[in-house]
């Protein structure tokens, strides 16, 4: 839900003179004259006024978002400015003179959203789209209540979204429904879109869904042909729109590679999350990526970057030749064929380091370019990477 224009003003920073009226009218303007839903207009308004901002409609519908942009539970005040809709602050220090301009036109342009989506259609039970309603940012906010109402979705329970994709992707969603309960799954785009009902450790979930995925779908060094699978965090159910767009970025940590993993949850990432940022192109367009692309075109090479891939992903030489079935001093030796080449010494953290996050924007690329609609290729060839890339100009953005 980005503002229109962009820039977002700081009340705090604003006076009370006509100019600063002006610029507040006019950052309201904005939203009359863009195709805005009530979310995204009270979102902009807490971002305004640098604290908690609501709106209730006398359906019931409420929303209410914090001074961050996050959207939170909550009912209206007894004093909320206006009806249908009723608007409120919760300012924590003084009155701002400019609070009542801010609410005012809050509230107009509510109304303006509230007669511009008027002609929207209803919902029914048998409706195909009814998840597609709820996890679409776009509609209005009272079609996603109906939705979800319709889903039988209590409000005050917390769902998850999955991202699933590949082939055998009902598999997947029969193996997601085996151990958790599922609302209702819908195909969009190339993408199977999966609500669940929040239940257990989200690292117990993602483990125990991984393992049964491999199991199904075994991979080797040629890669694996099974499904990926991407987890949202944890949300209230008109958030949910959120949780699936964190799935998406999720997937795109999952891969199809030998030691690559399958099912990949957002809130698991970390920092990592930020590589789903990078153009592909770019990310392989690196010295370092270069370089142990190159190596891996030749057998010896492929084979010395897996291992590498595999000792990464096990953590010692031992238990990475068990995990292999070789011994350790073959492990050792095409670990430092990579080490030679690369200019790293994995025993010491920074290169380890450098290591694993090559090997993991290596898979990240691979992924991407398969989400594009590429068909699986063997791990250990680097100019395949190339050719998926180029193959799809838009992969870059992505």
């Amino acid at each position: 839900m980005s503002v229109p224009g962009g820039e977002v003003p700081r009340l705090s920073a604003l006076g009370a003179d006509p100019a600063a009226v002006l610029r507040v009218v006019g950052y309201f303007d904005r939203f009359d004259e863009s195709a805005a839903n009530a979310d995204t207009v009270v979102r902009a308004a807490a971002l305004l006024a640098e604290c908690p901002v609501g709106a209730v409609w006398s359906s019931g519908t409420t929303i209410r978002y914090d001074a961050s942009g996050r959207l939170v539970p909550g009912a209206s005040p007894l004093d909320a400015f206006g009806a249908d809709p009723a608007v409120w602050l919760e300012p924590v220090g003084p009155a701002h003179p400019l609070h009542p301009v801010l609410l005012d036109r809050l509230r107009h342009c509510l109304q303006m959203v509230a007669v511009r989506l008027s002609l929207s259609g209803s919902l029914h039970l048998d409706d195909p789209a009814l998840l597609e309603v709820v996890l679409s940012e776009k509609e209005r906010r009272e079609d996603r209540v109906r939705a979800l109402r319709l889903l039988g979705i209590d409000p005050e329970r917390a769902v998850r979204v999955f991202a699933v994709t590949g082939p055998a992707t009902q598999d997947a969603v029969r193996i997601i429904a085996d151990r958790l309960s599922v609302v209702r799954s819908v195909v969009i785009g190339a993408t199977t879109a999966v609500l669940v009902l929040d239940s257990g450790s989200i690292r117990q979930i993602s483990d125990d869904l991984n393992s049964a995925v491999v199991q199904l779908f075994p991979s080797s060094r040629s890669g694996a042909a099974g499904p990926r699978v991407g987890i949202g965090e944890r949300v209230a159910p008109l958030a949910a729109a959120s949780s699936w767009e964190q799935a998406r970025r999720a997937l795109r940590f999952a891969s199809s590679t030998w030691q690559g993993r399958r099912v990949v949850a957002f809130e698991r990432l970390g920092s990592l999350e930020l590589l789903a940022d990078l153009p592909v192109r770019r990310l392989l367009g690196t010295a370092d990526m270069l370089r142990i692309n190159g190596f891996a075109e030749t057998e010896a090479g492929a084979l010395a970057v897996d291992t590498l891939e595999a000792f990464c992903v096990f953590g010692s030489l031992r238990r990475t030749a068990a995990e292999l079935h070789l011994h350790h001093s073959t492990v050792a030796a095409r670990i430092a064929h990579v080490e030679s080449v690369m200019g790293w010494n994995v025993d010491e953290a920074l290169d380890r380091f450098c290591a694993t996050l090559v090997l993991t924007v290596r898979r990240l690329a691979l992924s991407s370019a398969e989400l594009a609609g590429g068909d699986p290729t063997r791990v250990g060839s680097g100019d395949a990477f190339r050719r998926r890339a180029a193959d799809d100009p838009g992969v870059g953005d992505r």
